[in-house]
């Protein structure tokens, strides 16, 4: 299937802040004995320290995101046919007997599963965003719900007996337990995504000690060793840096 969660614009900003992070220690590594800042978290060991953590924490969301993306992926293949097979159960129930009311009532609950895909663009959330996430999550649970409305409705009309395997309740039973695990899958790769995205943005994005503002300490550094004008002061103050 095509991986149609694309990669979050965040998730590449943090990766450029640690690649001009690296440059910065390039260069100040290259003015050799003329960097000696006083300030110790500022010298080239411990610029090297928060380099490494830096790494290691990108990795570690990597790593948390790939099951993730599998996750939300493998969910949106199954709930993809759920709101045309609900329109063929609402149809094989019309055609079960004379059931107007049940009818008319079994599309109400069909509206708000079928309704769902005006949804469409938080289907695949953002990794990034928490309230994307949670938004997504939600959609997927009314669905859910609704649908296993849907299939206790038709169980309990004795008419609804249709031919058609798909149709039948003990395959909409066994597709609402497959739709559960699906959820369950989510959840359960989302929360270390979460946990692995926090320290990343510690070691980012932290007050004071976070790998931007020591990046913004070097350069004042710089500036103060070779002043406004210096070549050397240009080569560190073209290197950009954002906060997430």
């Amino acid at each position: 299937m095509e991986n149609k969660t694309k990669k979050s614009t965040h998730e590449t900003g943090h990766a450029k802040n640690v690649a001009n992070f690296e440059d910065v220690i390039a260069f100040c590594t290259g003015y050799g004995a003329k960097y000696n800042p006083s300030l110790n978290r500022i010298t080239i060991v411990e610029l090297n320290s928060i380099l490494t953590n830096a790494l290691n924490e990108l990795n570690n969301v990597n790593t948390a995101l790939a099951p993730w993306t599998i996750a939300i992926n493998e969910r949106q293949s199954a709930y993809e046919p759920i709101s045309k097979l609900t329109t063929r159960l609402i149809s094989a129930l019309d055609a079960s007997g004379d059931n107007h009311k049940i009818v008319e009532d079994a599309r109400t609950i069909a509206r708000k599963i079928t309704g769902a895909r005006k949804s469409k663009k938080i289907e695949n959330p953002d990794p990034d965003d928490k309230k994307s996430i949670s938004t997504s999550q939600q959609s997927y649970d009314s669905r859910l719900e609704n649908f296993t409305k849907l299939k206790i409705l038709l169980a309990e009309v004795t008419e609804y007996a249709p031919n058609e395997t798909e149709l039948q309740i003990a395959t909409l039973e066994t597709l609402i337990s497959d739709l559960i695990a699906k959820n369950t899958a989510v959840i359960s790769t989302t929360t270390p995504l979460s946990n692995a995205r926090i320290e990343r943005d510690k070691v980012l994005y932290a007050k004071s000690t976070g790998l931007v503002d020591i990046a913004y300490e070097v350069k004042k550094y710089v500036k103060s060793v070779y002043g406004t004008s210096a070549p050397e002061y240009k080569q560190i103050s073209s290197i950009r840096f954002s906060r997430s």
